[in-house]
């Protein structure tokens, strides 16, 4: 659904910031920030079911994965009905967006970083409007996708089917749709494809000249809609880290990965998917390439 608001927030934040921003008077802090920042960092991009209102659940999951010295992003879905330990929760198991909806994005990190053994250095948040507004304000033409019947009734266009460009709003019926076969993960397929698209938008209009000029009011406008924990230093310092060492390519894959749940009924979760925790943590540890574990409590 939200997903590809996922690479909007993570590309926004990697490459939307070369505005010339600077600060004459950098404490330590910041100094050492900008330092942190040269270093691989794993966030966490949410994206949530509101448009402003107080309580949401998290409709899209992913952790992204930028090394300032590669030429990739590395992406991977979190599908939300994973059946996950939620900390201090009192039925202790419920879906992975569940943790979202009862303690936010404090309480998914904390849950994620528990049940899949991985350090999460940042966060970042957009809810539906926020969304629309960052599709369209990146993607003022539209982004071309692969309509089918099934969509077109369930988001009412006015399209034939086939390859069209759709904009915010439709762009958010497409990722969230899920009334056909493939359902969640078909969801998590398309919200992939979008990411791409936003990613190569990103890249042509940040390495034309007219693009360069208009870049700082874009990611002012775009930032405006995401609430991420960043500091404005460290945006920059990834963002420089960008411009010298660009990213080329985004690798993708989806947790859990295949063969490795069961489809399962929980009495006051519903419908669930059972993980087996050690294949997706170890398949996690390989896609990261030798990412860390972190002590899991309990």
């Amino acid at each position: 659904m939200l997903k590809k608001t996922i690479v909007v927030m993570l590309i926004l934040m990697l490459a939307g910031c070369s505005s010339g921003l600077s600060d004459k008077h950098e404490s330590t802090e910041k100094n050492s920030r900008k330092e942190a920042a040269k270093e691989a960092k794993n966030f966490l991009l949410i994206g949530v079911d509101s448009r402003g209102e107080k309580d949401s659940r998290s409709d899209a999951i992913m952790l992204a994965r930028y090394e300032p010295s590669g030429e990739a992003i590395k992406l991977v879905s979190l599908m939300r009905d994973s059946y996950v330990k939620i900390p201090d929760y009192d039925k202790t198991y419920s879906k992975l967006n569940h943790a979202y909806y009862i303690g936010g994005a404090d309480l998914l990190k904390e849950t994620i970083e528990q049940n899949f053994e991985i350090k999460i250095d940042h966060t970042a948040v957009i809810d539906f409007n926020g969304f629309v507004e960052v599709l369209d304000t990146l993607a003022p033409d539209g982004l071309e996708v692969e309509v089918t019947e099934a969509m077109i009734d369930d988001m009412n266009l006015n399209l034939a089917s086939g390859k069209q460009k759709l904009h915010g709003e439709e762009l958010l019926a497409y990722v969230r749709f899920r009334h056909d076969d493939q359902s969640d993960f078909g969801r998590v397929d398309r919200q992939r494809e979008v990411l791409e698209l936003i990613k190569n938008e990103m890249k042509s209009s940040l390495t034309s000249v007219e693009g360069i000029a208009k870049s700082p009011e874009l990611i002012k406008k775009v930032m405006n809609d995401i609430d991420t924990d960043l500091q404005v230093d460290e945006v920059l310092a990834l963002a420089t880290a960008f411009i010298l060492n660009p990213v080329t390519e985004v690798e993708s894959m989806r947790i859990p990965v295949e063969n490795s749940f069961t489809d399962k009924m929980s009495n006051h979760a519903g419908a669930v998917l059972q993980l087996d925790f050690a294949e997706n943590i170890s398949a996690l540890k390989e896609f990261f390439q030798g990412e860390e574990s972190i002590e899991v409590n309990g």
